[in-house]
């Protein structure tokens, strides 16, 4: 009995002391709890006082430049007021009173001094102009302005110790697809350049400066790229507190958040992307790997697993594009490696593109890096020793490249713009997050004088793609129907008979006040047109400030002695005072404010005339898709470069 007193006894001293040690436990828990509290009040208490001093700082930082602003306005109206000072003082000295006396004064003890003095007084003197009042000086800040900075910055490059020196690339600023949305991005300079353009974005903003800038306009949407450098690095890689209350900023303003992965491994970025609505990715073989990611952590409670869905890297019709360097290309093929050494920025890499005459791309090279070089018309080739072209062997090609490799590369960049552009990568995006990707289009109405050959005049406009309407002027008996036959369902097809009375300008401009489309294009009916024209002409309009476009350089066909001919190879791609009428493609309005003269041969030389005139721009495209043909034309025979003896199709149709 005893013994088990005892061994009772025992437990419960046991228990006690078990007791008293997780006593002791919490109380240690207790007390390191509250010293974390105690250290977080206190450096709450401290964020407060920097948070005020930092107040009471940028208060009196307002009222020192408030300051400094009205003492550069004193100091404006005080140059003024001298300057007024002097006026009014040169005015009186050259008075004729003023003169007088002084002439008098200097010359009273010298007759013939007197004499002299008098003659020159007498004689009308200039009043000075009286000054005017200068805008007060702007201080100049620090402040980065986007767009200014993003431009090259490196103008020479070294191959094979050799330095070229280069006139850069300079990177439009503006304007942009959709004017109608804001988006505040955080990306690396690359994915920066391919979606600036496509609506009004904000950027700079950092972990502790977000709200106060996106506030000044709240966007529509956020996106994120999976950066590795700048402020946002490290708030990605492991969700921090800036990230966190950037999206509920967002969240609370009904902001669509985006995350776009298009580097690194999908693991180090799942946890940062997990927080957004919507994930992209430009990597089409992690899509797999973000859904295993997603799938293996069901959404915290309250929220919705986030979206997934594709935004690849493609062609920015802004910067990628055919505008040339200043000066020849560099005659020499280029491996990847000396083309893109690592220290180039974007803007810099921009200007390498159009550098080369050709550059070698090896197997694996990046699908958007060979659209990039395709689409600045840059022929990229099969391997990095192809010897220099002989530009003589072929007068088609340009200088530093043959007709065959221009006619390659033509039809590169054609493809690397129908892979689809940026702006059309994001017109998905913005359906998939309900956002409007409403943008400006250019549809085209074609205008086209039938010229006794109805079929000839349909069958080159038939295959012509954006053609939402044709006016056709055909004296034909069922032109009407033989039209509607031969063009596609989606195009109107008016029909008007041509007018006798009427000049070929006069007819025009009936028919241009039937035209619906953006663009006009006048098309010539007896000259032959590629399948893709109209494609490759309007396409200008996405890079160029052009309101009218068409062709310079173009080859020509010469019936009587079976030649074909280059006109101006050298005006591809260039804003010029002049193209020929047959090419023409204008914007309707623009076009409906020049009007056609009332002339029926040179009615496209008054145009252009008129754009010199009135300063509208005319920038000349391509040479290929088109073909003047004429039976004899000895001006053009005595002005254009001959290609050869035969038919211009396999040299002008790429």
């Amino acid at each position: 009995m005893a013994s088990e007193q005892l061994e009772s006894t025992r437990l419960a001293l046991r228990e006690a002391v078990a007791a008293a040690e997780r006593a002791a436990e919490l109380a240690r828990l207790l007390d390191a709890a509250q010293a974390k509290i105690t250290e977080a009040e206190r450096a709450t208490a401290e964020l407060r006082g920097v948070q005020e001093r930092l107040s009471e700082a940028e208060e009196r930082l307002e009222a020192a430049q408030a300051a400094e602003e009205r003492l550069r306005r004193d100091l404006a109206e005080q140059r003024y007021q001298a300057e007024v000072a002097k006026w009014k003082l040169s005015s009186v000295q050259v008075a004729r009173w003023s003169r007088l006396g002084d002439a008098i004064r200097t010359g009273k003890s010298n007759p013939v001094r007197l004499a002299r003095g008098l003659r020159g007084a007498a004689r009308p003197a200039k009043r000075p102009t009286a000054p005017k009042r200068q805008p007060v000086p702007v201080k100049s800040t620090s402040k980065v302005v986007p767009g200014a900075s993003f431009q090259a910055t490196t103008s020479t490059r070294t191959v094979g110790g050799k330095s070229v020196k280069l006139k850069p690339f300079r990177v439009p600023t503006g304007p942009n697809t959709r004017p109608h949305l804001t988006a505040a991005v955080v990306a690396e300079p690359h994915a920066e350049a391919l979606l600036r353009y496509e609506w009004r974005q904000s950027t700079g903003f950092t972990p502790r400066d977000f709200a106060r800038v996106l506030a000044a306009e709240v966007p529509h949407l956020l996106l994120v790229e999976s950066v590795t450098r700048g402020p946002w690095a490290e708030e990605l890689s492991e969700p921090g507190e800036g990230l966190t209350a950037l999206l509920a900023w967002c969240a609370e303003r009904g902001i669509r958040t985006v995350f776009w992965h298009t580097r690194g491994e999908v693991g180090d970025f799942a946890a940062a992307a997990r927080l957004f609505e919507h994930i992209v990715t430009a990597l089409p073989g992690s899509v797999a790997a973000w859904g295993a990611a997603l799938a293996s952590r069901p959404p915290e409670s309250g929220r919705r697993s986030p979206s997934l869905g594709l935004l690849p890297f493609a062609v920015q019709p802004r910067v990628h594009n055919p505008l040339p360097l200043a000066g020849d290309r560099f005659d020499r093929v280029l491996t990847l490696e000396e083309l893109l050494p690592g220290h180039l920025s974007y803007p810099d890499v921009l200007t390498s593109y159009r550098w080369p005459r050709a550059v070698h791309c090896p197997p694996g090279t990046e699908v958007w890096r060979m659209a990039e070089l395709a689409a600045c018309g840059t022929p990229i080739t099969a391997s990095p020793a192809d010897p220099a072209p002989d530009s003589t062997a072929d007068p088609s090609g340009t200088p530093g490249g043959t007709g065959a490799d221009d006619r390659r590369a033509h039809a590169a960049l054609r493809q690397a713009y129908a892979s689809g552009t940026m702006t059309e990568k994001v017109d998905d995006l913005l359906d998939a997050i309900g956002l409007p990707s409403a943008r400006a289009t250019l549809t085209v109405s074609v205008i086209m004088i039938d010229r006794g050959d109805l079929d000839h005049t349909l069958a080159q406009v038939a295959p012509q793609k954006g053609v939402v309407q044709l006016v056709l002027l055909s004296d034909a008996v069922d032109a009407a129907e033989r039209a509607r036959a031969a063009m596609p369902d989606r195009v109107d097809v008016v029909v008007r008979p041509t007018d006798p009375g009427l000049t070929t300008g006069g007819m025009l401009n009936r028919a241009l006040d039937l035209c619906q489309g953006d663009l006009v294009a006048v098309m010539d009916a007896r000259d032959v047109y590629g399948e893709h024209y109209l494609t490759d002409l309007t396409r200008a309009f996405l890079f160029s400030t052009a309101d009218i476009v068409g062709k310079a350089a173009f080859h020509a066909h010469l019936r009587d002695v079976a030649a074909t001919v280059l006109r101006q190879p050298a005006a591809e791609y260039s804003y010029l005072p002049e193209i020929i009428g047959a090419t023409l493609l204008a914007r309707r309005a623009v076009l409906r404010g020049i009007g056609f003269a009332d002339v029926s041969e040179g009615w496209d030389e008054v145009l252009m005339r008129q754009c010199r005139t009135d300063g509208i721009k005319v920038f000349s495209a391509d040479r290929f898709g088109y073909v003047c043909r004429r039976d004899r034309d000895r001006w053009l025979l005595g002005s254009a470069q001959l290609v050869d003896y035969g038919p211009a199709a396999p040299h002008a149709l790429a």
